[in-house]
């Protein structure tokens, strides 16, 4: 594609060279670079990618994008070399992007769900009711990226870099996908990776403090205006009206069709009758002109809400009550209150309960319905949010029976030292609790001390498949390890 259709739509640029090159080939990896490529310059946490310029010039780059001209001067460019100068190359990168693929997103129905909690629950949810219609879905999210029953890859985040996601957005309009659904992160919103999408539904399912940390949002402001984002992007748009943040988007956005869901407020489309229990729960909601009873295998308050975004999107795309039925009844999601299935028959349950709300969520959800004790193991992520460490550990003192303090993803931080901060909290009840810091431990000691009666929750983790220590990310998947332990058990 020639270099002046990538640029269509941005402004502001500063220009030296032909714009007729051909580029090979887009990104802002350096490593990636190749002959012909177009290589932008994108200033990140850790790395700067100014600092890289010369060497994707060496690997054959012809197009340099930059914001920073400075470390030009440092450099002996090429006569061939056509310089931009953006005043936000990340925002340069994301509609490049879409001009480079061109536009993808313009040609499926794009669905955008963002919010604190559910984001992908609710978006396995919307994907399989779509699919029962008779439709075929891409979903990208946390856990991986879909295309049908086809994993493309699993997921190193909620919403890929603007690059990436448009090339995978074109995978999924030429393999055939009419509808997409998508968690769209606050940090994505942020950072404009979905800049340029043509969102033709948002979802906001509830917001509360999480991702509050220097390399992610300095406050709850900040976070919240970030997730407004994806409305001024989208045509129409669904909130929980239960929910106090996300209940006030529709007055932010009067010239927009955004509808409610909820059980407790007024709202457009309402869940009554619930039952929940171990193992499904169901209600009765307004399916076109009938009450219909709904079911999903999928436990807990919160998987009503889920339950009712899902529909919300399904009923405005025009899906049939009997695909929304036989589609929630079936659906499951990975380390998403996921019973793993073992030879002791112990009510194990993996969530990826990892923010204190959501920790909060799972305990009470599975109090509510079990016999016996509830027994936490959890632990908190490092490189992240460190005031919510205590605050988790008071509330699984305060709710479950017993609590196994131990490590998550400790990354470059101490796991012993993001124990000891978890256990000031708990302290300050009359919970029962251990620390074991060792996960693979903590999960042993769990099993040995459970029975039938009880529920093992382990949260934190969910789908993800590794321990990230020090930058490597070692395999540990929750459902393997726990078979594995009770395997060993005499």
């Amino acid at each position: 594609m020639k270099l002046k259709e990538i640029l269509i739509g941005l402004e502001g640029l500063k220009c030296k060279g032909s714009l007729e090159k051909e580029v090979s080939l887009l990104t802002s990896d350096s490593r990636e670079v190749k002959e012909g490529a177009m290589f932008v310059a994108i200033k990140g946490f850790d790395t700067n990618g100014h600092s890289y310029i010369a060497s994707a010039i060496e690997k054959g780059a012809k197009v340099i994008m930059v914001e920073d001209i400075n470390p030009l001067k440092e450099i002996a460019l090429p006569e061939d070399v056509t310089i931009i100068v953006a005043p936000d190359t990340r925002k340069a990168l994301a509609i490049s992007s879409c001009n480079y693929y061109h536009n993808p997103s313009r040609k499926f129905k794009l669905i955008g769900i963002t919010g604190t909690k559910g984001k992908t629950t609710t978006a396995f949810m919307t994907k399989a009711i779509l699919e029962k219609e008779g439709k075929k879905v891409g979903l990208i999210g946390t856990i991986a990226t879909y295309i049908g029953n086809k994993k493309l890859e699993d997921s190193d985040r909620t919403t890929p870099e603007s690059v990436k996601l448009q090339k995978i957005f074109a995978q999924m309009v030429e393999e055939g996908c009419e509808a997409v659904v998508m968690e769209v992160s606050s940090q994505s919103l942020k950072l404009h990776r979905v800049d340029g999408c043509d969102f033709d539904i948002a979802i906001f399912t509830n917001f509360s403090e999480d991702h509050i940390s220097p390399k992610e949002h300095p406050d709850m402001e900040d976070y919240f205006n970030s997730k407004l984002k994806l409305f001024e992007m989208a045509k129409i748009g669904f909130v929980n009206s239960d929910d106090l943040h996300s209940s006030k988007v529709p007055k932010l956005f009067p010239d927009k069709e955004i509808l409610t869901y909820g059980i407790d407020n007024y709202c457009n489309l309402l869940a009554k009758d619930i039952t929940i229990t171990n193992s499904y729960v169901d209600f009765k909601v307004k399916l076109g002109e009938r009450n219909e009873r709904v079911k999903t295998g999928i436990p807990g308050r919160f998987s009503v809400y889920n339950s009712l975004a899902a529909i919300s999107v399904a009923l405005k795309l025009g899906c049939s009550a009997e695909s929304i039925k036989e589609a929630l009844l079936e659906v499951r999601v990975p380390g998403r209150s996921e019973l793993v299935n073992n030879k002791l028959e112990l009510p194990i349950m993996i969530d990826y309960a990892h923010s204190p709300e959501s920790l909060e969520n799972i305990l009470n959800a599975v109090k509510s319905y079990t016999r016996g004790r509830v027994i936490s193991v959890f632990g908190c992520g490092g490189d992240r949010d460190t005031s919510k460490r205590p605050i988790m550990g008071e509330i699984s003192g305060r709710i479950a029976d017993f609590t196994i303090i131990t490590s998550d993803n400790p990354r470059t931080e101490d796991p012993e030292k993001i124990v000891r901060q978890i256990e000031e909290g708990i302290k300050k009840t009359k919970g029962k609790y251990i620390c074991i810091v060792d996960r693979i431990e903590a999960i042993t000691e769990a099993i040995k001390m459970a029975n039938k009666r009880d529920i093992i929750v382990l949260a934190g983790k969910g789908h993800e498949p590794y321990q990230e220590i020090n930058g490597t990310k070692y395999p540990f998947d929750e459902r393997i390890i726990v078979n594995e332990i009770i395997s060993k058990m005499k």
